[in-house]
C-alpha cells in the first residue's frame, strides 16, 4: 500500500523530499478512515443485528448483556485492533503505535469485563439464592484484581518489562498494598463470614442503633451494607462492622408470621385488695371470669374448711384479690382474641414493684407481623384493658398532672 501511494504521489509531481512524509500521512488517514468505517459498521449494523436477535430470543441473560452495554464496550476496541494490525507499515513508529493501540484495547477490555461482572451479579440476583448468598462483594474483588493486573500489564508494555517482574516488585511492596486495600480485605472477610453464617440477607429487617439503621437491607457489597430505613432514608454500614459489633436481625420474627407484645401496665398498689362477696358477685357476670371464679371459690372454700381457718379476720386463709382476678381476665381475654397466636407463648405476669407501681406485663404474639396492622391490634387490646381496669376497683398509676394539682388546690381552698 505504501509503495502504491508513493508511486501515485511521485506521478503527480510531488517533490521526492516530501514524498515519505506525504505517503505516511495519506496511509495514516486511510487507516483512520478504515477504522472509523469498521467501527460504525459494527455499531450501526452488527450491533443492531445482535440487538434484534436478543430481543427475539426467549432467554433473559442476553437481555441483561445488552442492558449493561457490554457489546458497545467491545466495539470500541475495533479501531485500535485495526491500527495495531497496520502498525508494521510504519517501521520507524511501529513499536510506539502498537504499544498505544494495545493499551487502548486493554482499557476497553477491562471496562467490558467490569460490565460483564455486573451482568453476572444482575443475572444471579434473579435467583432466590441471591438473597441468602449475595455475590456482589466477591465480584468486586475480581474487579479489583482484574484492574490491578491490567495496570501492571500496561506498565510492563510501556516500560518494555515483563509483567512477572513487576508482580515480583509488588510482592516486595505487599505491606504497602495491604495498607492501601485494608478496607477491601476487611470487607471480603466480612462478606465471607456474613454469607457462611447466614447472618444477613437482602430484604432482612435489621436494627443497628450505633449507625442509626432500622430498616430493610437493600444492598450487600464488598465494603458496605445499605439499609433503607422506614423513613425512606438510607444508612450505609461498613461490612466488617456487622461481624465486629452487635445488631438485631428481625428475620426470625418475619419468618414466624408473628410479632411480640411485651408491654406493662403500672397498677397503683394502694388500690390492690382482697375481693369481698359484692365484688365476686359482680365479677361473675363477666363471661371470661365466671368459670374461673366458680372453680376457684370451691377450691378456696375447701382449703379454708379443711384447715379450720378463722374467717373473722380476712388475713387468715386464702382469698381472691382484685389484681389476681384482673390478671386471669386479661389472660383469658387474650386467649380468646382472634389476632393472638395460639401456638406461641402467652402470659400475663407481675414484674418487680417500683416507684411507678406494680407492673403487670402482657407477653404474647400477634399473628400479623405487618407493622401497621400490628400497632392497630396492639392498641385495640390495650384500649380494652385500660377501659376495664376500674371494673376491678384498681387504678392505673400516673404522675400528677396539672389538672390533679388544680383539684388539690381547690380542695385545700374549700
Amino acid at each position: 500500500m505504501i509503495e502504491f501511494v508513493e508511486k501515485q504521489l511521485i506521478a503527480y509531481g510531488l517533490n521526492e523530499k516530501f514524498t515519505d512524509v506525504a505517503t505516511n500521512a495519506v496511509v495514516a488517514m486511510m487507516i483512520a478512515l478504515i477504522s472509523i468505517c469498521l467501527y460504525f459498521i459494527a455499531k450501526k449494523v452488527v450491533l443492531k443485528i445482535i440487538e434484534n436477535f436478543i430481543k427475539k430470543s426467549k432467554t433473559k441473560w442476553d437481555d441483561i448483556l445488552l442492558k449493561h452495554k457490554v457489546f458497545e464496550r467491545l466495539i470500541h476496541m475495533i479501531p485500535a485492533i485495526v491500527v495495531h494490525s497496520f502498525a508494521p507499515m510504519f517501521p520507524s513508529y511501529q513499536v510506539i503505535i502498537q504499544k498505544i493501540a494495545f493499551c487502548y484495547i486493554l482499557v476497553f477490555f477491562l471496562l467490558a469485563l467490569d460490565e460483564f461482572f455486573n451482568v453476572i451479579d444482575d443475572i444471579y440476583s434473579h435467583f432466590e439464592a441471591s438473597k441468602s448468598r449475595p455475590i456482589k462483594g466477591y465480584l468486586q474483588v475480581f474487579k479489583i484484581i482484574s484492574y490491578i493486573v491490567g495496570i501492571i500489564v500496561v506498565i510492563g508494555v510501556v516500560m518494555d518489562r515483563s509483567p512477572l517482574i513487576l508482580l515480583g516488585s509488588i510482592g516486595a511492596a505487599s505491606a504497602v498494598l495491604l495498607l492501601i486495600f485494608q478496607n477491601s480485605i476487611l470487607g471480603l472477610v466480612a462478606g465471607v463470614q456474613l454469607s457462611a453464617n447466614d447472618m444477613i440477607r437482602l430484604g432482612d429487617w435489621i436494627e443497628m442503633s450505633k449507625y442509626g439503621a432500622d430498616g430493610e437491607v437493600i444492598e450487600i457489597s464488598l465494603h458496605t451494607v445499605k439499609v433503607q430505613n422506614w423513613d425512606k432514608s438510607i444508612t450505609t454500614i461498613p461490612s466488617y462492622a456487622l461481624i465486629s459489633e452487635s445488631f438485631i436481625n428481625w428475620k426470625g420474627m418475619q419468618e414466624s408470621g408473628s410479632r411480640r407484645i411485651k408491654r406493662a401496665i403500672y397498677i397503683d398498689m394502694t388500690s390492690i385488695k382482697f375481693c369481698d362477696e359484692l365484688m365476686l358477685d359482680r365479677y361473675k357476670k363477666i363471661e371470661y371470669l365466671k368459670p374461673y371464679l366458680e372453680r376457684k371459690e370451691k377450691e378456696i372454700l375447701h382449703y379454708n374448711e379443711s384447715n379450720s381457718v378463722d374467717r373473722s379476720n380476712i388475713v387468715n386463709g386464702r382469698h381472691l384479690t382484685n389484681i389476681g382476678t384482673l390478671r386471669v381476665y386479661i389472660e383469658t381475654y387474650l386467649k380468646n382474641h382472634p389476632k393472638i397466636s395460639k401456638d406461641m407463648i402467652l402470659m400475663v405476669r407481675q414484674l418487680a414493684p417500683n416507684e411507678k407501681g406494680l407492673p403487670l406485663e402482657i407477653y404474647g404474639f400477634i399473628n400479623d407481623n405487618a407493622w401497621v396492622n400490628y400497632e392497630a391490634i396492639q392498641s385495640d387490646i390495650f384500649d380494652h384493658i385500660f377501659a376495664i381496669i376500674l371494673e376491678f376497683d384498681l387504678r392505673i398509676f400516673q404522675n400528677p398532672t396539672g389538672n390533679d394539682l388544680r383539684s388539690m388546690v381547690k380542695c385545700c381552698q374549700l
